[in-house]
């Protein structure tokens, strides 16, 4: 079982460390009844950031005067630009937790994918070992060779979402925005994890503002400690999420090609618009709507 009183006090003493190499100074780490906490100390007043501990998880809290323009940079360390140190040579990541991550989003045809990957010390070990980094590093006969292997490991639980051309098209009209779907996609797949592992934290790649996800999570969900970071793909669960994703998304291509009996391109440049004028001419705008996402600048210009 999760030691959550310890992983507090690990979440805390990460957030000292980026506090400090700001500039920031801190308080050492105090032990409460239900929290680890610490004071941030400016000439502005100090704020207080605590970091609880229960049965179902750990919970971020900082306390102060939010019109602070002190602690909107402390909010921006704690909950948005900066989780662990940049450099890759003493990278930590936690041991126990949720990575997610997505592919497709600027592709005009094929599907929008989500996935989730929830990794412990030994998963982790195992991940880097079969070869899993970031799926744009890797070749499409890579990523189609190691994500059967991350779904083979003992312990290894994730989750993945695909949401078809039509479906997302339906989605968009709804929620009127890429971003949105996004969050709400981040969220379900979070939910879905923890339908089956109570991990207590999560780590997603940054694509937007942090509500979208926050927004969308349900009731499990919003017990995470999440934290949204660019170019997340640097830790190993959200690497591996990435790989799930992209071959989710790969597949679907070999399947719409052999079905179509054409080769559908990836991206969204003018070999895109001209195989999409090609579809039209010969199967109508209606073959579009399972294909393509319709709002993309692309629809316009056929």
């Amino acid at each position: 079982m999760t030691n959550f009183k310890e992983s507090a006090k690990k979440i805390l003493e990460n957030h000292i460390k980026n506090l400090k190499e700001e500039g920031f100074g801190t308080s050492e780490p105090i032990l409460a009844q239900f929290n680890y906490q610490a004071e941030i100390q400016h000439t502005e007043g100090n704020l207080k950031l605590l970091i609880y501990f229960g049965k179902k998880g750990n919970k971020v809290i900082l306390q102060g005067n939010k019109e602070l323009k002190f602690y909107q940079q402390v909010y921006n360390i704690i909950f948005g630009k900066k989780l662990f140190s940049e450099n890759t040579s003493v990278l930590i990541e936690p041991e126990f937790y949720i990575g997610t991550d997505e592919s497709g989003k600027g592709d005009y045809f094929g599907p929008l994918v989500v996935a989730a990957v929830c990794t412990d010390k030994s998963v982790s070990n195992e991940l880097v070992t079969i070869g899993v980094k970031d799926s744009k590093e890797l070749s499409e006969h890579a990523i189609t060779s190691i994500a059967p292997r991350i779904k083979k490991i003992e312990g290894c639980v994730f989750n993945v979402i695909v949401i078809n051309p039509e479906k997302y098209n339906l989605l968009y009209n709804k929620m009127g925005n890429l971003n949105r779907m996004l969050g709400w996609a981040h969220a379900k797949v979070l939910e879905n994890i923890l339908d089956v592992k109570d991990a207590p934290e999560a780590i997603s790649d940054k694509f937007g503002n942090e509500k979208y996800i926050q927004n969308s999570l349900q009731e499990k969900g919003r017990k995470l400690i999440l934290y949204q970071v660019t170019k997340a793909e640097k830790y190993t669960a959200v690497a591996a999420a990435s790989i799930l994703a992209r071959d989710s998304f790969n597949k679907w291509f070999l399947r719409a090609n052999k079905k179509l009996k054409i080769e559908l391109p990836k991206g969204a440049s003018k070999k895109v618009e001209n195989k999409a004028k090609y579809i039209v001419n010969k199967y109508g705008n209606k073959a579009l709507i399972k294909l393509v996402k319709l709002h993309f600048k692309t629809t316009k210009k056929l």
